[in-house]
């Protein structure tokens, strides 16, 4: 845990040795490994096996499983911080690390039976397989209740067909846990979850998408025609499905909310730095006003929803013990922090002006990286309504 102590400047989060531990490693991690290849796996959009394995062997895959099952055995803060300084070089690597850990890792560790994690989750936190996990259809997206792929049990197997879309890590995954209807009279209360292994039959790989940001990151559909799911790959019970992915997505969002801050931290020191070093009209450009403006903007933003996150990350680790629920303090960091490196790429971009928009810098891949994290995992619009109907007492 973390704790709250008061300095002469006034009261600060102080970070315990293994946190402080994790995020150095994960930065001397980014900066020797990923830094020097992130601009050509962003150019070619070619899938990052060789760091994605040596980041599994680091712990960085499964940072909240337990050593039993083959992880690091270290807290949500560590998580955060993690993926911060992953996200903070390259986002595309920190996509697949919070998929990995939030999407499927956290869903199996808490609805999967012992077997269950046993076989899936251990090779995944070790980076010797990859997870992924699909929710969303072509005509499917934030209203899941409209989801088509269909699962029927026969005996001892279930028979899946449909499509189901935007995979984060398909094209390469092993593993995918699967949303899909057992019941469609039942609307959200039919959904069924399941662990699909992708090397039996009736699996097939659709369409890669050719994405705007994140190019590292293996995106595409994925296709079942009478694909034979054995009853013991079922996660939780007929129905659960909903309630799980909805719970699984208030991990997800708190390490999307992460991946933000990282791009966000990036974007601001890289204008920090130029703001020093570029002169216009006979002084630093750091020197006008309106270039001051806008840093003193994305470092109040970033600060904020860095507190955010260390919220929602507490509120995490106390769930083990209450139950309770975290879904407003994931939503309000995912919402805040997505917007926030969004605002941050725009300026960093305004700032380096005609550089800014050159790939010989990485800003301009800031830029295209930071607008996803305002789309997946639930839309900010998502995010919104998801708070102000939590606040309401809606349903």
């Amino acid at each position: 845990m973390t704790s709250a102590e008061r300095t002469a400047s006034g009261p600060c989060l102080t970070l315990l040795p293994e946190h402080e531990m994790i995020r150095q490693a994960a930065r001397d991690f980014a900066r020797s490994e990923i830094a020097p290849i992130a601009a050509h796996f962003d150019e070619t959009g070619e899938f990052p096996y060789d760091t994605i394995h040596k980041m599994g062997k680091q712990g960085f895959m499964g940072i909240e499983v337990p050593e039993a099952y083959g992880g690091s055995g270290l807290d949500s803060i560590a998580y955060v911080l993690a993926m911060e300084e992953i996200c903070k070089v390259d986002a595309a690597h920190g996509t697949i690390m919070s998929v990995n850990n939030s999407l499927f890792c956290h869903g199996l560790l808490k609805f999967g039976t012992e077997a269950q994690k046993h076989k899936f989750i251990t090779p995944v936190a070790t980076g010797e397989k990859i997870g992924a996990y699909s929710l969303t259809e072509p005509m499917s997206g934030s209203d899941s209740a409209t989801m088509k792929t269909r699962a029927v049990r026969e005996g001892e197997v279930y028979l899946i067909n449909g499509r189901k879309s935007w995979v984060t890590s398909a094209p390469v995954a092993d593993f995918v846990v699967v949303f899909t209807t057992t019941d469609p009279s039942k609307k959200h209360r039919g959904i069924t979850a399941f662990v699909v292994e992708t090397d039996k039959p009736g699996f097939e790989r659709g369409k890669k998408e050719p994405k705007l940001g994140i190019r590292a990151s293996a995106t595409s559909e994925i296709l079942f025609d009478n694909y034979h799911c054995p009853v013991e790959n079922r996660l939780g019970e007929e129905g659960e499905g909903f309630k799980i992915a909805m719970t699984v997505l208030d991990a997800g969002r708190i390490g999307i909310a992460s991946q933000a801050l990282g791009i966000a931290e990036a974007a601001y020191e890289a204008s920090l730095e130029y703001a020093r070093e570029r002169e216009a009209f006979g002084q630093k450009i750091g020197e006008f006003q309106a270039t001051q403006w806008k840093l003193a903007d994305m470092k109040t933003r970033i600060e904020a929803s860095r507190l955010l996150i260390y919220q929602a990350a507490l509120a995490k680790m106390a769930s083990r013990q209450t139950g309770q629920r975290y879904t407003l303090e994931a939503s309000m960091a995912k919402l805040f922090a997505s917007e926030t490196a969004m605002f941050c790429a725009h300026q960093a971009v305004q700032i380096h002006a005609g550089m800014g928009y050159s790939k010989e810098l990485p800003v301009e891949r800031y830029f295209r990286d930071a607008k996803i994290t305002e789309i997946y995992e639930g839309t900010s619009e998502i995010q919104r309504l998801v708070i102000a109907r939590g606040e309401l007492g809606l349903r």
